[in-house]
């Protein structure tokens, strides 16, 4: 079977007598528009998206009908966790993981990168309240500088730096 729409969240849908099979997939095969995968029940499935942005999250149902549900379930990994005291700390240790193109998820007023030992160190070293926790990291930032953009309306496109540049407008 070929997807190539998210139907909705398994939070909105109705799962009544219908069987719910799982794809589980790494925060890292989340954004990736073509794969094949298998269920935890064994059902093929190519996933094919062909818009730009489109990305897997957790719960989303990419199959039904009146038997089953298939949805994504993203799998948990080891992973950094900072915990800001305050608002100038959140965006200073944001700034600093960013220089270095880090993927960043920000989940419950917490900092999440994917755990690596140079990292967790360096954040240490720096001062910040870091520890390292296996979670599922499920809302990265978006935050690709995009300033050659060629839509035509103001504020097009998901990137902070497009978000900021369609305040001033």
């Amino acid at each position: 079977m070929v997807i190539e729409q998210i139907l909705g969240s398994l939070k909105d849908i109705e799962i009544a007598n219908r069987r719910v099979e799982l794809i589980q997939v790494e925060w890292f095969e989340a954004n990736k528009r073509i794969q094949r995968r298998k269920t935890n029940q064994g059902t093929e499935v190519a996933i094919r998206f062909m818009k730009e942005g489109q990305r897997l999250r957790q719960d989303d149902v990419i199959y039904m009908d009146e038997d089953k549900i298939i949805a994504i379930d993203i799998l948990p990994c080891d992973a950094i966790q900072v915990t800001p005291h305050n608002m100038v700390e959140m965006g200073s240790v944001a700034y600093e993981i960013g220089n270095k193109h880090l993927p960043v998820f920000i989940q419950d007023d917490l900092i999440l990168i994917p755990y690596e030992e140079p990292i967790f160190k360096w954040l240490n070293a720096s001062g910040y309240h870091t520890e390292k926790v296996h979670k599922k990291l499920l809302n990265i930032v978006n935050a690709s500088v995009q300033p050659h953009s060629h839509g035509h309306s103001h504020g097009e496109g998901n990137s902070i730096f497009s978000k900021i540049m369609g305040l001033g407008k």
